[in-house]
């Protein structure tokens, strides 16, 4: 691009007349910004190919990252789950002074820490030492499904959370090969006006001879001078819009390098026609995610049913205790670290939850709403994304068809301006007929490629409805 620019300055300043120097100093300037915007890309630019976008996307971007993890995580939960089926064995001692005052009776243990052993004729605030130590197993044999119905939620949050981390992988591609057309097409344009450019310049040379022989007014070398201010501009914008789009297509990819497309050859044809009407949208990131949200609250469902049942247990312990109080009533107040006494005991205990029927019942209606609420989701997404096709395949049919017109519009624009040229360098018209044509040529080459952008951002959508990138990826070729 440097050298570009050096030369169209340098053919500029060539028919540049010295005396009229003074006068075009807004020219001058906008020639230094352009060597001053091409020296400032000194940024370290990456050639990609568009496959290799998609790749470098999928593996660096941080929120997939981010999803995949969520999804392990929630893996990971589904054997957490699993192994509350294994019993429970806890071993435990303890070793400290007390004293060992008593009473007989009940009490409900809170914050109060009981005592064992007969009752007490009175206070002794003389403590001693004791010791105690257990092995407990506690193997809930069966939860009449609802340790299964608890691994299912499990199951389900894993199938969820890679339905997410798939769907938001999906959204991730599509907008890499979104933004890598815009990029082409912001590329195309670049182009497009430094060939503007080159024929204002042109023009702009003629001018000057004619002006020079008499055939044409000396005004129309400052008004073509105008029109190659106003070209320059457009080209500074378009390099603005071409490296705004090289940044966003940066970000997607994660690189501090400026990509530079090379897969551009595709644009300059249309793709072949892939209409489809098939309503089925089962396979799509989107509606899999919506099911498996579904599939959850279900599950959900099921565990608070199964929440009211009861729970049989078995259990078993081994514990010895030590203490410093003897039989006789007499302390010894260290031998409580030794332990004299030993006991084991094994049995069922079958627990019900008489009164929480009524909690699981108002439980249970919240969740069957929130069951309801995903079956509304997934029946709202499979009913726009069959809109969508619609409006995607209607989308491609007309930009074909505008791709299409707009071929034979360049065409007869450069007609135009060839013709019109050649009256104008014969002194049959003047610069305002000439600048038309011009100005329709312009037009026309940038219709031509951003109705053939238009026809590969249709097809994307369609992609983007099926849900398989691939069917925009196959067609380049």
């Amino acid at each position: 691009m440097k050298n570009t620019i050096g030369i169209l300055n340098s053919a500029w300043h060539r028919y540049l007349p010295v005396r009229n120097i003074y006068r075009t100093w807004p020219l001058l300037l906008v020639a230094v910004s352009l060597q001053c915007i091409a020296e400032a890309q000194s940024v370290q630019q990456r050639p990609i190919k568009i496959r290799e976008a998609v790749a470098l996307g999928e593996a660096r971007y941080h929120q997939l990252k981010s999803a995949q993890y969520e999804a392990d995580a929630a893996s990971k939960g589904v054997d957490v789950a699993k192994y509350s089926r294994l019993p429970t064995i806890e071993a435990s001692y303890q070793a400290g002074q007390a004293t060992a005052n008593n009473l007989t009776g009940m009490f409900y243990p809170g914050v109060i820490l009981p005592i064992s052993g007969p009752p007490s004729t009175h206070n002794v605030y003389s403590p001693a030492a004791e010791s105690a130590a257990g092995l407990l197993l506690n193997w809930q044999a069966t939860t009449f499904g609802q340790r299964n119905a608890q691994i299912n939620i499990a199951v389900a949050d894993a199938k969820s959370k890679k339905s997410a981390f798939n769907n938001e992988t999906f959204r991730h591609k599509i907008n890499i090969l979104s933004t890598y057309l815009d990029v082409l097409l912001a590329l195309d344009i670049l182009q497009i006006h430094q060939h503007n450019i080159e024929r204002v310049s042109i023009s702009l040379s003629q001018s000057r001879i004619l002006a020079n022989t008499g055939i044409k007014p000396g005004v129309d070398t400052a008004l073509f001078l105008s029109e190659l201010s106003k070209a320059k501009i457009d080209y500074l914008n378009a390099q603005n819009q071409l490296e705004t789009k090289q940044w966003m297509l940066a970000a997607l990819i994660v690189t501090d390098s400026l990509p530079v497309p090379t897969d551009t050859g595709f644009l300059n044809h249309l793709p072949l026609n892939t209409l489809s009407n098939d309503s089925s949208f089962a396979t799509h990131p989107l509606m899999q995610y919506a099911q498996s949200q579904y599939d959850l609250s279900r599950s959900k469902e099921l565990y608070i049913k199964k929440s009211y049942m009861p729970k049989l247990s078995l259990w078993g312990t081994g514990f010895a205790r030590g203490s410093g109080f003897q039989p006789d009533g007499s302390v010894k107040t260290w031998d409580g670290l030794g332990l004299s006494r030993y006991n084991y005991g094994a049995g069922l205990q079958l627990s019900f939850s008489i009164l929480k029927y009524g909690e699981v019942k108002q439980q249970l209606q919240q969740q069957e709403l929130v069951t309801k609420a995903a079956q509304e989701t997934l029946q709202q997404n499979q009913e726009t994304l069959t809109v969508q096709q619609r409006i995607a395949n209607t989308t491609f049919t007309n930009s074909v068809a505008v791709a299409t017109e707009s071929q034979q519009q360049l065409v007869s624009g450069k007609y135009a301006f060839s013709a019109m040229q050649l009256r104008y360098n014969t002194g049959l018209v003047d610069f305002s007929d000439l600048i038309q044509s011009q100005y329709n040529l312009l037009k026309a080459e940038l219709d031509v490629k951003k109705a053939c952008w238009e026809v590969w951002k249709s097809l994307l959508l369609q992609a983007a409805v099926k849900g398989d990138e691939l069917i925009f990826l196959n067609e380049i070729r």
